[in-house]
């Protein structure tokens, strides 16, 4: 059997818990700029809000609803996402990181009713550690653990634990049969579409499918979805983490950028925090596609523009990222369109030293990210940076978060106080 852990309405949850007068209220949780919606309370999603919504649209009604909304605090999370992990490790016998808010466990041996105690002792002791909620689903495969949590959320005389196996008779027939195909584990968008018109529009129907059928017409990935629908295990347990594909680093602007030097300055940044995540996994790039897009949920003119290159030599050097990122970028950009947004997706990853480089042959960048990265961690994040980017004055694509909770786990200055 396999479990599924799922935190409730993870970041709306994580700021009740420091704040505890939210509790009840409609609450969202915005993107960052305070964009769009990424976290919703239960009472959030009763208003009919959705993920994604524009904040702009929902401002207009925000008091009438007694609407709350705070600025993404991916600090906090972080924080509270690791200790909850940590915590659920210590009690089972295996485990998978499926997300910031998610994770795979293998739970103890015993019958259906033994496996919900140690659900429900589970939940307890998050709860009592940590201070969030916690869904937890119990069957034999992945994908049924997936919509036996999914059960548990929604289902409050649940208790929040739901296991396949102790469900009245034909109670999956019927909520599969109800199920729309999108509510399956990593069904959606163009995928969710082609199996509509093959007159697959549930997740019943999926089940049902031939497998090998399946298969031929897609990818193996989804003959293992029918599978674990059908009880089969066929998608195991990671515990090992694979090696990243891509890194993206992207952002909304606070207000539109309409030179595209500017926007070729944000990218060349962006660059800059893509390498140091590169370096920090111990990979390299070989390929960069740089974006930039105006506003889909305002009106006037649009434009939207990428750009891929290859790059001569796989690097993960701040420098050469920037370069090649703002060169490509900034010639199809329009003077005067109102860019909302960019960003850099750095592709073809490999660890660093797998792919050799003859020497003479290309010159290679001085190794100037292991430099700035040592006097950051020594004297300050952003202490040291190429460019714009090593200046302390506001950049006009500056995150813009005017109702950021403190980090209350992670600063000694904004921990919570007691008077």
């Amino acid at each position: 059997m396999i479990a599924l852990v799922d935190v409730n309405n993870f970041y709306a949850s994580a700021e009740v818990l420091f704040e505890p007068s939210l509790a009840g209220k409609p609450l969202v949780v915005l993107s960052n700029n305070d964009g769009c919606v990424v976290a919703r309370s239960p009472e959030a999603k009763a208003l009919g809000i959705n993920m994604g919504d524009p904040w702009f649209q929902l401002r207009a009604d925000a008091q009438r609803w007694g609407l709350v909304k705070r600025s993404s605090n991916y600090q906090l999370y972080a924080d509270l996402s690791e200790r909850v992990m940590l915590l659920l490790a210590r009690h089972s016998l295996g485990q998978e990181v499926y997300s910031i808010d998610e994770c795979f466990l293998l739970p103890p041996d015993g019958t259906p009713a033994e496996q919900v105690r140690w659900a429900r002792r589970l939940k307890a002791t998050v709860a009592r550690n940590v201070g969030l909620p916690v869904s937890i689903g119990i069957a034999g495969s992945k994908t049924r653990a997936k919509i036996a949590t999914e059960a548990a959320k929604k289902l409050p005389a649940t208790g929040g634990v739901v296991h396949w196996d102790q469900t009245p008779e034909g109670y999956w027939e019927r909520l599969m049969e109800a199920l729309p195909v999108t509510e399956v584990w990593g069904i959606a968008g163009r995928l969710a579409k082609r199996l509509e018109a093959m007159g697959i529009a549930t997740v019943a129907q999926l089940r049902n499918a031939d497998p090998v059928a399946i298969r031929d017409r897609f990818s193996v990935v989804q003959m293992r979805t029918v599978l674990e629908l059908n009880g089969f295990p066929a998608i195991p347990l990671e515990d090992e983490v694979a090696t990243k594909q891509q890194i993206l680093v992207s952002r909304s602007f606070p207000d539109r950028i309409y030179d595209p030097e500017v926007v070729g300055a944000a990218v060349a940044e962006f660059a800059q925090r893509a390498s140091r995540r590169l370096r920090k996994e111990g990979e390299v790039a070989g390929r960069l596609t740089v974006f930039a897009t105006t506003s889909p949920h305002r009106p006037g003119p649009t434009h939207h523009v990428s750009a891929h290159v290859r790059l001569a030599v796989p690097t993960h050097q701040p420098g050469p990222l920037a370069a090649a990122a703002r060169a490509s970028l900034v010639p199809k950009l329009l003077p005067g369109m109102p860019y909302m947004r960019a960003g850099i997706l750095c592709l073809d990853l490999a660890p660093e030293g797998a792919v050799p480089i003859l020497p003479g042959v290309i010159e290679q960048p001085a190794p100037i990210g292991e430099l700035i990265d040592a006097v950051n961690a020594r004297f300050g994040h952003r202490t040291l940076a190429l460019g714009r980017s090593g200046t302390h004055s506001p950049a006009p694509w500056a995150t813009r978060q005017a109702d950021l909770s403190p980090r209350y786990t992670t600063d000694w200055d904004e921990l919570r106080t007691v008077s």
